[in-house]
């Protein structure tokens, strides 16, 4: 039976460090008190005028293409995750495929926030399945900073920027996704939201004055829905797969997070040895999380491995997906 595989990964995070010692020069927090609670010590920044999610996204795919010698001309369709996009319209996808000179594929961007890439690995790993693709880019990228309140402490101590990358290609061996589970429920809107920008509140003289184009969430709220949906979600993809916590390889979270990835893994029963965090050194690039925990485990991975990855979003959003290590 034919399966959507990852044959290669790749990733890039921006050179700027923004460390919680310079954030305590922006707003009234410091480095215990960010460490304590989320986990994170410093994060990347994208800067430049003009510079959009889509150069993060171009680099990784450069990243990716570098180690597998992908030829770019034979991709048929390019999916980028992102809640960032460089402008409404435009997709992100479709810069993305100029700037790197793609011209046999179709591409768009898939919104779910924090879930964007785990929804876009499913819907690739779709095309896949169909024998009519054989190679699909998906790409998870988010350039949070362009919608941060840098005098918001809640909320600028926990976010950075990024981008990873996956090939997905067919295995006709077992290997690849295997499952995968998403869901949604509106009751979230008003918990993670950027409010003015859209059509419900276009931009306007008084959006700006009240800072309505920030990111905004409602931090306790977010946190127990995260924790008890990536919980379940986990729980039953590995359930109804017969997996067991000392089978699984990895479990590789959406890093939101530390102490919401310690929690949904000890649910899981499985050990923080197998649980992938990268929180500390890059915060929370969003629909960018997984997959730079992929490109940073890359070597660690062995042919056959139990992964499941599980994300949180806005919305709310939520998914997993179980997969057997092609490589």
């Amino acid at each position: 039976m034919r399966k959507a595989a990852i044959t290669a990964v790749g990733g890039y995070v921006p050179d700027y460090v923004l460390s919680n010692a310079e954030l305590e020069t922006m707003v009234e927090t410091n480095d215990e008190w960010i460490v304590s609670r989320t986990g994170i010590k410093e994060r990347r920044i994208l800067k430049g005028a003009g510079k959009g999610t889509s150069v993060l996204a171009v680099e990784a795919v450069k990243d990716l293409v570098a180690k597998s010698g992908l030829d770019l001309q034979e991709v048929d369709a390019v999916l980028v995750a992102t809640m960032t996009p460089d402008m409404l319209f435009p997709s992100t996808a479709n810069i993305v495929c100029h700037e790197l000179g793609i011209k046999n594929a179709f591409s768009f961007d898939m919104q779910a926030a924090c879930s964007g890439f785990v929804y876009a690995l499913a819907t690739g790993a779709g095309f896949i399945s169909t024998g009519q693709y054989k190679k699909v880019l998906v790409i998870g990228a988010d350039k949070m900073s362009s919608v941060m309140n840098y005098k918001d402490r809640n909320t600028c101590i926990l976010f950075g920027d990024g981008a990873g990358a996956v090939l997905l290609e067919p295995n006709e061996a077992g290997l690849g996704i295997q499952d995968f589970i998403l869901k949604s429920d509106g009751i979230g809107k008003d918990m993670i939201r950027m409010k003015a920008g859209g059509s419900a509140y276009p931009a306007t003289m008084d959006t700006i004055a009240n800072q309505e184009h920030y990111f905004f969430q409602d931090g306790r709220q977010v946190y127990k829905h995260a924790v008890t949906n990536m919980s379940n979600v986990s729980v039953e993809i590995m359930e109804r797969n017969d997996l067991s916590g000392d089978q699984l390889a990895y479990f590789i979270p959406h890093q939101a997070n530390k102490r919401i990835i310690e929690a949904i893994a000890n649910r899981l029963g499985v050990g923080m040895d197998k649980v992938t965090v990268n929180i500390e050194r890059y915060g929370n690039t969003t629909a960018g999380t997984i997959p730079l925990c992929l490109w940073e485990w890359e070597d660690k991975f062995k042919k056959g491995d139990d992964i499941v990855l599980a994300a949180f979003g806005g919305g709310f959003t939520w998914g997993s997906v179980y997969l057997k290590w092609a490589y």
